[in-house]
């Protein structure tokens, strides 16, 4: 029994500090979010190989910078995320995404040619105009020097070429390899799609990306190997699915806003993951509920 601690704040406090307190809070999610950064903070020190798993809809915000900024600490081994991280990262490279609100009126947006991501406000020509434009010359040139592609490969090269700031050159910049098992779900798809209807030679080996992280877990037995979570779907599903195949994950970080009532796969927490086999019995793990434009930031601020 550990008695429950104050909170208690002063001007100039580090963020470090602050979520040491949450640990200690004995709050409801507060404690969670002080676990995360401590095993974080333990995965770093045991050079865990560590895959970084989330979702695109982040990337249209400011959180764009903190997975950067994670990506640059030297964390951060393997990257899963979907399609959409690719047009969001692009495309705000570029072009401003803009802050709206929730409850605008969807049917004036549409008049005015704007899209709404949430209560992001993305004007139509600084999505899938930008993209185009920038697709489209960089496949050219990637089809004068081979016609088969694997998505890894693809995504390095563009990320060479990408500003500082984006999340694909933050990832070349320390080897860090993007999988995108669904990337025909998205602007970044499509583009390949329209591509390969002008081209059938062009082609790409989706395989090839299985094969290559079936090595980095088959090769992993000796090795402690961990993950960060944040959100669901494909993203999440992909990381844990191959890990169970070493036997689980040794480390495991969840960040989701997602029910577990319904089933879905995004709501499912650790300890279902556990019967899989997908995270290991004695594996630290922590679950936070909440959202991750704020925790994340706050994450790796104190990391």
């Amino acid at each position: 029994m550990k008695p429950v601690e104050d909170v208690r704040t002063r001007r100039g406090m580090k963020v470090s500090e602050l979520l040491y307190q949450f640990e200690h809070s004995g709050g409801f999610t507060a404690p969670k979010l002080g676990a995360a950064v401590e095993i974080i903070k333990e995965m770093k020190k045991n050079k865990v190989e560590t895959f970084l798993s989330f979702t695109a809809d982040i990337v249209s915000t400011g959180t764009r910078g903190a997975i950067v900024d994670l990506i640059n600490s030297g964390i951060v081994n393997h990257i899963i995320t979907t399609a959409g991280t690719v047009d969001h990262d692009l495309a705000r490279s570029y072009k401003n995404y803009y802050r709206g609100d929730f409850m605008l009126n969807d049917a004036v947006l549409l008049r005015e040619k704007k899209y709404r991501l949430g209560n992001v406000v993305i004007p139509q020509d600084h999505y899938g105009k930008i993209i185009e434009e920038k697709m489209m010359p960089f496949l050219e040139k990637e089809y004068e020097k081979k016609k088969k592609w694997t998505i890894t490969d693809l995504l390095r090269d563009l990320g060479k070429q990408m500003k500082k700031n984006s999340i694909l050159n933050a990832a070349y910049e320390n080897g860090v390899d993007v999988f995108i098992p669904g990337y025909t779900d998205g602007s970044f798809g499509s583009q390949l799609w329209s591509f390969w209807e002008m081209n059938h030679d062009f082609a790409i080996d989706s395989l090839e990306d299985e094969h290559r992280l079936s090595e980095i877990v088959f090769n992993s037995a000796k090795r402690k190997m961990g993950a960060i979570i944040i959100g669901g779907g494909i993203s999440k599903h992909h990381v844990i699915w191959w890990n169970q195949f070493r036997g689980g994950l040794d480390y495991a970080i969840y960040i989701t806003t997602a029910q577990e009532f319904d089933g879905s796969l995004s709501g499912a927490q650790p300890r279902e993951a556990v019967s899989w086999g997908k995270i290991k019995p004695r594996a630290k793990q922590v679950l936070i509920e909440g959202e991750a434009t704020v925790l994340l930031p706050l994450i790796v601020a104190s990391l």
